[in-house]
């Protein structure tokens, strides 16, 4: 059974841990991870989780184990999820944060990469099928409700932390 790493307010390891499903104790927190994938064409990879998760589109993320830094979770939820190897030099973290509702930190990647969706091996309890999207396409998909919710936050988080920098993300080729 997958454990997980419990951290107090200020992001510091407690030495103190939980099961996977279990409830996160008062005062505690773990970290979660999602990556937003894009291509030279500027399209992003979106996963449409299976039916067992939701059957929503989202993107890939999940929760950092026991003994993992936040990059190596994220490493390893690509990995698992999608069937692909990646290097912590590919990822950029583009935010940090805490929401303390759920009582989770939580840290957003970043990957430009190109690669052909046909080699990828999808984990099949999580993940039904993965395509390449335009962000007005992944912007429909949020309009009817078909977007994982508390992916959808941090997906425009990403677009505006990239207008501040002066990029456009959407014809970021």
């Amino acid at each position: 059974m997958e454990k997980r790493d419990l951290y107090d307010i200020n992001r510091k390891p407690t030495g103190e841990t939980i099961f996977k499903g279990e409830k996160i104790p008062p005062n505690r927190y773990i970290i979660v991870v999602l990556s937003f994938i894009q291509n030279s064409k500027g399209e992003f990879l979106i996963q449409k989780r299976s039916k067992q998760k939701d059957g929503k589109f989202a993107s890939t993320g999940g929760h950092v184990k026991t003994g993992e830094t936040s990059i190596e979770g994220m490493i390893s939820e690509i990995r698992e999820e999608i069937g692909l190897n990646i290097t912590p030099n590919e990822l950029e973290l583009i935010y940090s944060g805490r929401e303390d509702t759920e009582r989770v930190f939580f840290d957003i990647y970043y990957l430009k990469k190109d690669f052909d969706i046909s080699d990828l091996t999808l984990q099949k309890e999580e993940v039904d099928f993965v395509g390449w999207d335009s962000i007005s396409r992944i912007e429909e998909l949020i309009a009817n409700n078909l977007f994982l919710e508390n992916h959808v936050e941090e997906f425009y988080r990403m677009i505006d932390i990239f207008k501040k920098r002066g990029v456009d993300i959407e014809h970021c080729k």
